[in-house]
């Protein structure tokens, strides 16, 4: 199977092609070539094609959540969901929870690897060794300091699966657990911390190497006291960012985006409305209401974000954020931070999973393995 595709503007994950056509052999990219050389039944397309977007905080999506039920058909029809949403690949996400419900989705997910489910990356595990102080929208009675049958469980499933991102407090751990989780190969993401600045200083020099939503269930930037959200901007960690214009204010995404030329990754943080209707769902037995794009808790806690990566896109460029930068926040960003350099980008070799975006930045067909839904 072969197709050349002309027209768009493309990026390849790090710059614009204009006046370029995209060969593609077997679901996978075989050249970019100049236009002109294309063939006369060359397919012609209008808008930007980019790589297929990468989302490392997928609570859940078409109607199911990560939770108790979790397994490997729920797993499927999560990465599924979203891949029509123009997420190429996701990491499916708990957030705080028993240790048998925590044993049971990190089973589904290696099941998941072994199927070789379309879209599934790994697992991230977002809790439940939190501070109670930040706890958000977690269950304040599930959050615990992680014990030493803990950490072995972790580590066994960062060795286990293609990625496995932990979040933490490093007030609920020692130095030691996240060096030991991070030498098994998991991403330790710093989140849900009243943490002072030299405290993330620390655990970062221990091994952690990312911040989970940046700005959000963490200390802030004080005069004198930078918290961990300063540690982040002066430092080169990476860092989770939901640009919803809800969970961050405008202007501080263009400051956080200024200091940091690199390493803030786009993540939708989305639940289970994700490709849905619904305007309710349940979250640990606490009702969730979707309403004007805003997801909460009864009482007016955020509880996720409704938000897709395309719709993060607009935004940032919406705000002055270079498209280029943009763009990369949802490909080449993302897939750096767990070691997947063979992802977001469109390059030879490079398996055709691919959006197409409008002028206006709105999705508007999705490739997977050379195949246009």
């Amino acid at each position: 199977m072969r197709q050349v595709l002309h027209g768009a503007r493309i990026f390849d994950g790090n710059r614009f092609h204009d006046g370029t056509a995209l060969v593609i052999e077997d679901g996978h990219v075989a050249a970019l070539i100049p236009e002109a050389e294309a063939p006369d039944d060359a397919l012609r397309l209008d808008g930007l094609i980019a790589p297929g977007f990468l989302d490392l905080q997928v609570n859940g999506g078409g109607g199911q959540l990560v939770g108790s039920q979790t397994d490997l058909a729920a797993l499927r029809h999560i990465c599924a969901t979203h891949r029509r949403l123009g997420t190429a690949g996701c990491l499916p996400t708990l957030i705080t929870d028993t240790p048998e419900n925590t044993a049971r989705v990190i089973e589904a997910g290696i099941a998941a690897a072994r199927a070789g489910v379309p879209g599934f990356l790994g697992l991230h595990l977002e809790g439940p060794h939190l501070d109670p102080r930040r706890k958000g929208a977690h269950d304040p009675a599930l959050i615990r300091p992680m014990t030493a049958e803990d950490l072995v469980r972790l580590c066994d499933a960062a060795r286990a699966l293609p990625a496995l991102m932990v979040t933490l407090a490093p007030e609920s751990v020692t130095a030691e657990q996240i060096a030991a989780l991070a030498g098994a190969g998991a991403v330790v993401s710093l989140g849900h911390s009243d943490c002072d600045h030299d405290t993330a200083r620390a655990a970062f020099a221990a091994g952690a190497g990312c911040v989970t939503h940046l700005f959000n269930a963490m200390s802030q930037i004080g005069s004198r006291a930078p918290g961990l959200a300063g540690a982040v901007l002066s430092g080169d960690c990476a860092a989770g960012l939901i640009a919803d214009g809800i969970h961050v204010h405008p202007a501080v995404m263009r400051l956080a985006l200024a200091a940091r030329p690199e390493g803030i990754f786009l993540v939708t943080d989305c639940m289970a409305f994700a490709g849905t209707n619904d305007a309710e769902m349940l979250l640990n037995g606490r009702r969730v209401q979707r309403h004007e794009g805003r997801l909460t808790l009864e009482d007016g806690t955020l509880a996720g974000a409704d938000l897709t990566l395309p719709q993060a896109i607009r935004r940032l460029i919406g705000i002055g954020i270079a498209p280029e930068r943009a763009l990369a926040m949802v490909t080449v960003e993302p897939a750096r931070v767990i070691g997947r350099g063979n992802l977001g980008r469109i390059a030879p070799g490079r398996v055709a999973d691919l959006v197409l975006l409008s002028g206006d930045w709105a999705l508007k067909a999705v490739c997977r393995h050379g195949q246009w839904d």
